[in-house]
């Protein structure tokens, strides 16, 4: 069972004695929420900062705002800077798993409450976060792998390469977990290779470079735990003389705008949403919380995928 799924049958006692500790606010008090964010490294971070900026604007909450620029270290600098500022509410998309709970203890000793968004983390004690707000990974990586068994048309080995996020990060791993646990079913799906490309399209294009020279160009299927590195290696195929999802399957997982484009000229097969729109969820989380009220140690977001078939007549409505 992923740490997701484990987090998502874990009983509200928890969350009822942490938000016991908080109290709350004033109905007449505006709001003063400190966010510390990833980066903007990719489609899918911009719309998920737009989102959760603009939210706040609309809701009428005080934002500070802060890009941790991909690193760990300046998000809990972040996070002590708002303990320090006393904002009424901290929430973060942590950049890599593990290493949060001394931050995290300093925020509880101010009584001020954490909501997670986008990932989890792993932490010996629960309480130190009120809710997380985001997608099942491990589900993610599982419908990419069905997609796969389902419609792979070729005989014989299937030669698979990966491009995996952020190392420790929560979706690199539980992306990765969820594939593979669905591909050992058919011995003949083989991950030859697997490496990460920081979830960004530059590097993305540079590692498919490196594992095209690698197994002379004899690689059947790309998964890409995001679609910015799917759109970075579908360059660096063609570069190659190969078509992008013809010679190469193309999976992707996001469903960013990009993604449709890139569907819709038949160079990407597949991708598994991951919704970026957390804003609303977050204030009303934010609200609530506040409030006093209980909430799950998990907010799951609602998400689909989306095939090449489906690009061009999808491809309108996508926000992001």
């Amino acid at each position: 069972m992923s740490f997701t799924r484990r987090v998502m049958v874990a009983t509200l006692a928890t969350a009822g004695l942490a938000l016991s500790s908080f109290g709350a606010l004033a109905a007449d008090k505006k709001i003063t929420l400190g966010f510390a964010q990833v980066g903007a490294e990719s489609e899918w971070r911009t719309a998920n900062t737009k989102s959760i900026k603009e939210t706040m604007e609309k809701e009428g909450i005080n934002l500070k705002f802060s890009d941790a620029q991909q690193k760990q270290e300046n998000q809990i600098k972040a996070i002590r800077s708002y303990i320090a500022q006393k904002v009424d509410v901290i929430a973060f998309a942590p950049v890599v798993q593990t290493g949060w709970d001394p931050v995290l203890k300093e925020a509880k000793a101010a009584k001020i409450p954490v909501i997670l968004t986008d990932r989890n983390i792993e932490t010996s004690d629960p309480s130190l976060y009120v809710t997380m707000i985001g997608s099942d990974f491990t589900e993610e990586g599982r419908k990419a792998g069905r997609w796969l068994l389902e419609n792979y048309k070729g005989d014989g080995d299937v030669r698979i390469v990966e491009l995996q996020g952020t190392v420790g990060s929560a979706p690199a791993i539980e992306r990765k977990k969820g594939f593979d646990e669905v591909i050992k079913a058919q011995p003949r799906f083989k991950v030859v290779r697997s490496q990460t490309g920081d979830f960004t399209r530059a590097k993305g294009k540079e590692v498919m470079e490196a594992f095209l020279k690698a197994e002379n160009n004899k690689i059947n299927v790309l998964y890409a735990h995001n679609d910015d590195m799917a759109i970075g290696a579908i360059q660096a195929i063609e570069e190659a003389g190969l078509k992008p999802g013809k010679d190469i399957i193309v999976i992707g997982v996001d469903a960013v705008k990009g993604a449709f484009e890139a569907m819709a000229a038949g160079k990407m097969n597949v991708t598994v949403e991951c919704n970026p729109l957390l804003g609303p969820q977050l204030a009303q989380a934010a609200r609530d919380v506040l409030a006093g009220k209980q909430l799950p140690k998990w907010t799951p977001t609602k998400e689909s995928m989306y095939t090449a078939d489906q690009a061009a007549k999808e491809l309108p409505n996508r926000k992001y």
